[in-house]
């Protein structure tokens, strides 16, 4: 029984610190998803290079929107941005502030499984920004990518220094190799290690 309850609070310790393979609650995306964030987090300035007016774009764990949002600014009324995220509570949201900003038309929400996108057409550029560390199965996730990502489009994978090591990252680096894409460009983001990359 004492070892019952000793786990249990492992459990939710580990939760409350976001210690190892978890899924961010939808509520903490407001303690970083803040009008702050443009100071540290420029979408422009990130994507600048990547997206452009009438790209389709996917956002893989959109979270709250912030990088949706500002994609849908960038593509413009000719391209398409499709958000995706396992939470509800989190499309929910987005989708409000999209309305708000008044993008939402050029945005497709979409809530998707824990192991699978279910995105099944055609896009030039894929986000997973703060999020591969959360996925279960990384392998199948970057299958998954490259199987709707144009020749010429590029995927921009970055994960924060603060919950995944540089030895991780080279991990996901090496994976992404293995999963038939090649390294185009190690972008700086504060806070972040990144790399972009596109399908062989």
């Amino acid at each position: 029984m004492r070892n019952r309850y000793a786990l249990r609070i492992r459990s939710l310790i580990r939760k409350a610190f976001l210690v190892g393979p978890h899924t961010c609650p939808w509520w903490i995306g407001y303690t970083f998803d803040n009008p702050l964030r443009r100071l540290i987090h420029d979408p422009n300035s990130i994507l600048g290079n990547w997206v452009a007016p009438g790209d389709t774009v996917v956002d893989i764990g959109c979270g709250l929107g912030y990088f949706s949002i500002a994609m849908a600014d960038i593509v413009g009324s000719s391209g398409r941005v499709i958000a995706l995220d396992i939470q509800q509570q989190m499309i929910r949201r987005a989708r409000k502030r999209a309305e708000h900003r008044g993008v939402a038309n050029r945005i497709d929400f979409r809530i998707c499984e824990q192991d699978r996108l279910g995105y099944e057409g055609v896009a030039d550029f894929a986000l997973a920004f703060w999020m591969v560390h959360e996925v279960r199965d990384p392998k199948n996730l970057l299958a998954e990518i490259k199987s709707f990502l144009r020749p010429s489009g590029k995927l921009l994978i970055t994960e924060p220094k603060v919950h995944v090591s540089q030895a991780e990252f080279n991990k996901t680096v090496n994976l992404v190799r293995c999963e038939g894409f090649q390294i185009v460009e190690r972008p700086e983001i504060r806070f972040s290690q990144s790399v972009v990359c596109s399908p062989v």
